[in-house]
């Protein structure tokens, strides 16, 4: 009997891919017990999450996709047909020009899956079809067939025999155009962006073939992006097991042996180098059984968040990991890198679809809501962000990275990575609302939108996090049970199914499950009380950051300079009103508003304070 269940399990989750993805995955993942829904079967209702969307999707169909072309173009010997080529990142001078790309064709075939626009879908398919041309002519300019990038293939030849200085991180670019040719061709079904993608896989295992096992461990000591996922998801596509295989060549030891025996050796580490190789872990995992590579990803995750994450669940200073437990001692300009959360979120879908441990959704939830969507900037009609998210005393949202600078990104001008990652998380910012098993619903967040699932569709009506209700309404009928995430910020839950209070306990940290027969307009109000209470740095208990729910609240300072932490009388905090999340407190004797990081633009405000007193009970 459980053969059959599980079989039926995969078959729906299967089921549910291919019902909406127009070649969906051909291989069975193992050790899944959830699955997600995808992004075309979950739509978002005004609120935040849609606005953000919408400026995202204003700038991929505004951006000139000749431009993106012209470094591929340029480097494979075709005419660049007149386009002016983009700067920042992207500039035919920069080391690892063409990352950006593989952004933009994820990020495209979201905006069709989401809302089938026509001009992302024109975008994306003209862009594969220039693609494939410029891969067809490696023959003339002396490239190995299938090479793809905007940037000479002798790079990857410094990179084997250690001479290459010029910042390029070669696999990190191909990781990237691979990811997006393969989101092309499961939403479309584009028989040129699998060609392209084969074509380019089937190169990068010929080259790493030649190598031995010390050569790629070296190799790997340049960044090299999530190789080792994508070579796993075009094992997950294909069924091929060959794809497996160079899989593995990518298994980084230096990094996944100390993670395997649990133990913390991030320190000094670039940050969102490692990270990817995670989420490929769990990719292994799927594809093999191996428990390892669970082991490597759950420890990684773990270990990440309990003491490297600051209170709005980024991580890393000026893009590195420092010594367990150091918070206060990095409150600089440079924190959060962007990239890192959206790739920590990526790792925590893979590992709740695992074990379905309602704490990873605190974490997801926490990162989403204060780092994430706060890190695009309203004013801007593109969705413009910043890359680094300072924690510093008046820090200010807008600051670019090391290399090149600036403040917001920019259209052509700044093409960083967390530009490109931007735009896949505001294209996808619904993907991880509901998830599914066999006869199981999961809400693991709290947004407005609505799910089709099979034959039910179920309506979410909230303005959470400024209220701290929802209600879910059913649409059509079915036996399931509804689980319904209860964050472990609240206590006294409610929850309510045609106004009858649900039976049971309902326990922060867990899922209050209701299973029932549900029928056309059964509704089910949820309220989670929310409080205030502190989050202390690990380093030093005296420096908190002060949140209310889920919601981590900043101080406005409007232009004015801090020079030091400031203190904030706990006891002073009072709401001002029931219908936002405005406080008002005390700090070093001055009047200090206090509102949700996630709105703090334009403006200098504080995040960390020095805390003294106690908060109201």
């Amino acid at each position: 009997m459980k053969t059959l269940v599980l079989c039926w399990a995969l078959t729906l989750g299967l089921f549910s891919l291919s019902a909406a993805q127009a070649a969906p995955p051909s291989a069975t993942e193992l050790g899944t017990s959830a699955y997600q829904f995808d992004i075309s079967q979950v739509s978002l209702n005004p609120g935040r999450f849609q606005e953000n969307q919408a400026r995202t999707v204003t700038y991929l169909q505004w951006v000139n996709p000749d431009s993106l072309l012209y470094v591929f173009r340029q480097n494979h010997g075709l005419s660049t047909q007149g386009a002016t080529p983009n700067g920042g990142w992207d500039a035919p001078d920069f080391p690892f020009r063409s990352h950006m790309q593989g952004h933009f064709l994820s990020a495209w075939a979201q905006c069709y899956s989401q809302l089938r626009d026509a001009t992302c879908q024109k975008q994306a398919i003209y862009f594969v079809q220039e693609l494939a041309k410029v891969q067809a002519n490696n023959g003339a300019v002396d490239f190995n067939d299938g090479f793809l990038a905007g940037f000479p293939e002798s790079d990857f030849d410094k990179l084997e025999n250690g001479t290459l200085t010029n910042g390029n991180v070669p696999y990190y670019v191909i990781h990237k155009t691979m990811a997006g040719l393969l989101d092309v061709w499961r939403t479309f079904g584009d028989e040129t962006a699998r060609d392209v993608l084969l074509s380019l896989a089937d190169w990068v295992d010929t080259r790493t073939a030649k190598l031995s096992y010390d050569q790629m461990q070296k190799v790997m000591q340049t960044e090299f992006g999530g190789m080792n996922e994508v070579l796993a998801d075009v094992y997950h596509q294909t069924s091929d097991k060959r794809w497996i295989t160079t899989a593995a060549r990518f298994d980084h030891a230096a990094v996944e042996s100390p993670l395997a025996a649990d133990q913390d050796s991030l320190n000094g580490l670039h940050a969102n180098t490692q990270v990817p190789k995670w989420i490929g872990a769990v990719r292994q995992y799927k594809a093999t059984g191996d428990e390892r590579y669970l082991t490597i990803a759950r420890n990684a995750h773990n270990i990440t968040v309990s003491s490297h994450s600051y209170s709005i669940g980024g991580n890393s200073q000026a893009e590195h990991f420092h010594a367990p437990n150091a918070i206060a001692e990095y409150l600089d300009n440079d924190t959060a890198e962007s990239c890192n959360s959206y790739n920590m979120l990526k790792l925590t879908r893979e590992l709740w679809t695992v074990d379905q441990d309602a704490a990873y959704f605190d974490f997801y939830e926490r990162t989403l809501l204060n780092h994430l969507l706060g890190q695009q900037l309203p004013t801007s009609p593109h969705g413009h962000v910043t890359y680094f998210t300072p924690l510093n005393p008046s820090g200010r949202r807008g600051v670019g990275p090391a290399w090149g600078g600036g403040t917001w990104s920019t259209d052509t001008d700044s093409m960083w990575c967390c530009q490109g990652t931007g735009l896949e998380t505001h294209t996808k910012l619904m993907d991880s609302i509901y998830a599914h098993s066999d006869k199981d619903l999961f809400v693991n967040l709290f947004a407005p939108s609505t799910l089709h699932w099979n034959d039910v569709t179920v309506t979410q009506d909230t303005t959470f996090p400024v209220s701290d209700s929802s209600s879910i309404k059913v649409d059509g009928s079915g036996d399931f049970a509804m689980n319904i995430r209860v964050p472990s910020w609240t206590s006294n839950a409610e929850i309510t199914v045609n106004d009858q209070q649900v039976s049971g306990t309902v326990a922060p940290g867990s899922y209050a499950r209701i299973s029932r027969t549900w029928a056309p307009g059964d509704t089910v109000n949820v309220r989670l009380p929310m409080r205030l209470f502190t989050v202390p740095a690990n380093d030093d208990p005296s420096v908190q950051a002060l949140h209310f729910g889920p919601v981590t609240l900043s101080g406005n300072y409007g232009d004015d300079a801090l020079s030091a932490v400031p203190g904030l009388a706990l006891d002073s905090v009072q709401r001002t009103s029931n219908d936002t999340l405005e406080f008002t407190g005390s700090a070093d004797g001055r009047d200090v508003t206090l509102s949700p990081f996630y709105d703090a633009h334009e403006i200098n405000y504080n995040v960390y304070w020095k805390m003294s007193g106690a908060l109201a009970a």
